[in-house]
């Protein structure tokens, strides 16, 4: 319906809008002047806390560590985490003559934009209906000077609301990466995120597992917290790669905690980066 439409019936409306004329709407965003993004990728999970921002920081970082020039949108508008993560704030955050905003950069050269660096203070809440939320993260793809992007991961918020909805239809998105926890529930949680993709046609490139289990720094032994995985099962049954399985380590929390997410160690994510970026070349090459 149009914005002027306010009916909720479409079969007794008799407004002259899109919906009744069977118009194809297009919500696609535009990258500003001056910006070039190659491969944008959304990083999503069913629920929340499973750790889809430090797959996020990771995930970026591992592809920064490999070369490649990598930025992170954050579109988790209410629970913004990704500046604290690299330890950026509002005071280097700048605007083009254009009115455009400058995305700051991390230490290993991540660019960043995220609602909490537009805020006075990074712990005001941010308390907007959807369709405010969802209309923000277009601006920040829009009203960003994205120079020479080689990779775009976009930290969603979780569930399968506006923001992802918007995400799916406005950007780019080539694919998408799962994140879950191991718990009984997980599958449930990623049928829904998978069938959202379905309906959005965009691929989920493969799942990672975050919290997958503890080493015990005595003995060596790994021990399953959060009970065993079933990840592969999960996996198997929806046709999916398990991109990773990482840890829960006091190391990490510490490193992202003091705004250090740069010093974590990747090694865990090389599956990742060589299956997406392997991804993003054949779709490239076609």
């Amino acid at each position: 319906m149009s914005e002027q439409c306010t009916s909720t019936d479409c079969s007794s409306c008799t407004a002259d809008c899109a919906s009744r004329k069977g118009e194809q709407v297009d919500f696609s965003a535009h990258l500003s002047k001056g910006s070039s993004v190659k491969h944008v990728y959304a990083v999503m999970s069913g629920k929340g806390g499973v750790g889809k921002s430090l797959v996020t920081t990771l995930t970026a970082c591992a592809f920064a560590k490999a070369g490649y020039k990598t930025a992170i949108l954050d579109a988790d508008i209410t629970g913004p985490s990704i500046p604290k993560a690299f330890g950026v704030d509002r005071e280097t955050l700048r605007v083009t003559e254009d009115q455009l905003m400058v995305p700051v950069e991390s230490r290993n050269g991540i660019k960043i934009m995220s609602a909490n660096l537009l805020l006075d203070n990074e712990t005001d809440p941010i308390i907007w209906r959807g369709s405010l939320i969802a209309s923000a993260v277009k601006q920040f793809y829009e009203e960003t000077l994205w120079q020479d992007v080689d990779y775009m991961f976009v930290d969603m918020p979780p569930g399968t609301g506006d923001v992802p909805l918007t995400v799916f239809q406005s950007l780019p998105v080539e694919g998408i990466i799962m994140v879950t926890s191991p718990q009984d529930l997980v599958s449930m949680i990623v049928a829904k995120a998978v069938n959202m993709a379905k309906m959005m046609e965009k691929p989920v490139v493969g799942i990672i597992e975050n919290m997958s289990y503890y080493t015990c720094p005595d003995c060596g032994k790994q021990h399953s917290i959060f009970g065993e995985s079933h990840i592969d099962e999960v996996a198997g049954k929806y046709g999916l790669s398990v991109l990773a399985k990482l840890p829960i380590d006091p190391h990490t929390a510490e490193l992202i905690d003091a705004g250090r997410a740069d010093e974590i160690s990747t090694d865990a994510m090389k599956k990742a980066v060589d299956v997406i970026s392997a991804i993003a070349k054949f779709g490239s090459d076609k």
